[in-house]
């Protein structure tokens, strides 16, 4: 039987693995909004991404709310060692998502729309993911060092650490990759085939990059911390099914047919690389400072936290799936007709 640390650490790395495929369709969309402004074909696929981001771009967050205050709970010394090593990386994360939903509504329920607003809207989607993943860069160890009880953040190591520049690398091209073959989908859905062809080409361009991020990621990983990246090769399988589907995935972009069931390729190959390497960290949250038996919170508190955030996730995923037929997926909707 799973003990409640295992069940917790489980539920919230489903609500993380939500939040990378809905933020990443949310953040690419906005910075292929701006290239199509910027390349005039603007007329081609904003409209299409406008339909997509008016209902969904308010609850992207939810998710992330949620792992957050979740990781927390069950493990408060991630608040002492997180909350101060953070502090810089953090509050650029927030002040970059202030300024990403304050210039969406600026550009799309202002009086006039302006370049300016659409360049930050744009830019915030890579910078985002890039600044929130330090978090994972810095879970591997070697970057916080505790003296005299005071935590604090190695910026040279950080900066200078090929790890650090590969996981950054990878967080922005699977934003685009992820991004770009969900609007393919949506396109196709909308019989709209000049959108469809300029976002097919996007995600297939995306593709190359966003593998070759990801194995010099892995092969980087191996010369920072050998212990997790033993665990990740004796995880092979997961990391094969990871690659078949991204070929899987490519290929039927390139034919040109079964978008959708080239998107749930897509969500699975993220699904099984996210997992891979999240059971390949056990047993640390931070290595080498926070583990997930000796850091989890008191075992009462830890099973209410439990069946609070497995309720929250089961109203969360239907109300996804309600709110995914309502709108994206209206038959009149996706075509623009209401």
């Amino acid at each position: 039987m799973m003990s409640y640390e295992i069940i917790g650490i489980t539920v919230l790395w489903i609500f993380l693995y939500g939040y990378l495929i809905v933020a990443s369709v949310d953040f690419g969309a906005g910075f292929f909004a701006y290239y199509a402004k910027v390349t005039k074909q603007d007329h081609i696929i904003n409209q299409l991404i406008s339909r997509y981001l008016s209902p969904v771009w308010e609850v992207t967050n939810v998710f992330f709310v949620f792992f957050f205050v979740g990781i927390v709970g069950f493990f408060p010394d991630s608040a002492y060692y997180y909350g101060s090593a953070l502090l810089v990386p953090g509050s650029i994360a927030i002040i970059l998502l202030a300024i990403r939903g304050s210039f969406y509504a600026f550009e799309n329920y202002g009086s006039k729309q302006s370049i300016v607003y659409t360049f930050l809207y744009g830019a915030t989607g890579l910078l985002i993911p890039a600044s929130l993943s330090v978090a994972l860069t810095l879970s591997e160890g070697g970057f916080i060092v505790e003296k005299n009880g005071v935590v604090s953040l190695q910026y040279q190591e950080l900066f200078t650490s090929p790890l650090s520049w590969s996981v950054v690398g990878l967080s922005i091209v699977s934003v685009l990759f992820i991004s770009a073959v969900f609007l393919t989908f949506y396109a196709s859905r909308a019989k709209d085939y000049p959108a469809l062809n300029l976002v097919r080409k996007f995600a297939l361009f995306w593709s190359t990059p966003s593998i070759i991020a990801a194995l010099t990621t892995f092969i980087f990983l191996s010369q920072h911390n050998e212990r997790h990246y033993q665990n990740m090769l004796d995880l092979w399988w997961m990391f094969g099914l990871s690659v078949a589907f991204f070929m899987a995935a490519t290929w039927l972009l390139y034919l040109g047919k079964n978008y959708g069931l080239a998107f749930i390729s897509v969500m699975l190959q993220y699904f099984f690389a996210f997992f891979g390497y999240g059971i390949g960290h056990y047993p640390y949250i931070l290595d080498p400072f926070i583990r997930i038996y000796d850091g989890a919170t008191h075992p009462s508190m830890g099973i209410a936290l439990v069946a609070a955030f497995i309720g929250g996730l089961l109203l969360l995923i239907p109300s996804l799936i309600l709110l995914i037929k309502l709108f994206l997926f209206d038959a009149e909707y996706v075509k623009g007709k209401k």
